[in-house]
């Protein structure tokens, strides 16, 4: 927990990744009626600060949904950047994205990149640009699942180089190509609708 002022509190949240989990962090913000400014992935913003009680209650209730308050602050740094990546993936348009990951890093959260990339790795056991490439490799996995876009489709808005560079990625960290892995999905999924 950080205090930015005394209107005002930021609290680092990890396992914050995605926009529900977004909403429930405020659901829970509600239920405890604890005012906020607003809440983005991975942060808190609190109207002033709490007293040990909610403090508890709020550590408490995070917990409960799989999320966690994070106080070190070489933690705090780390979840900043994995929140950073996830955005990135999840919510940008990497086709029209030009800039370099160490760059954007670097830039986003105000510090030195080889910092930042030693921190990672030392704490996380991957590097910066491994974990880059893994929530990708999520994300393409969720779009051969859910989305009717082409292969090349998928490879151009992750921006790829090519498909071939992105099949390549996926069999080297998965054993499946990509269009072997959507075929086995589809199974799984078919079995599944069968058995209702």
């Amino acid at each position: 927990m950080h205090l930015k002022n005394k209107q005002e509190m930021e609290i680092a949240v990890k396992n914050m990744v995605c926009v529900r989990c977004i909403k429930v962090v405020k659901e829970i913000l509600n239920q405890l009626q604890i005012p906020y400014v607003n809440v983005e992935l991975g942060r808190i913003h609190l109207k002033g600060t709490l007293d040990a009680e909610q403090a508890t209650y709020l550590k408490e209730r995070l917990l409960e949904e799989g999320f966690d308050i994070v106080e070190d602050q070489k933690l705090v740094v780390i979840e900043k950047i994995k929140n950073l990546i996830v955005d990135l993936v999840y919510n940008k348009d990497l086709s029209e994205w030009n800039e370099n990951l160490s760059v954007y890093l670097s830039a986003q959260s105000h510090k030195d990149y080889s910092t930042i990339s030693q921190l990672f790795s030392s704490v996380e056991n991957t590097t910066i640009e491994q974990y880059f490439i893994l929530q990708k490799l999520e994300r393409v996995k969720e779009m051969l699942v859910y989305d009717d876009l082409s292969l090349s489709e998928i490879a151009w808005k992750l921006g790829y180089s090519s498909v071939a560079h992105l099949s390549s990625q996926f069999k080297k960290i998965t054993g499946f190509t990509p269009t072997k892995f959507k075929a086995l999905k589809e199974h799984h999924k078919k079995q599944f609708i069968d058995k209702i």
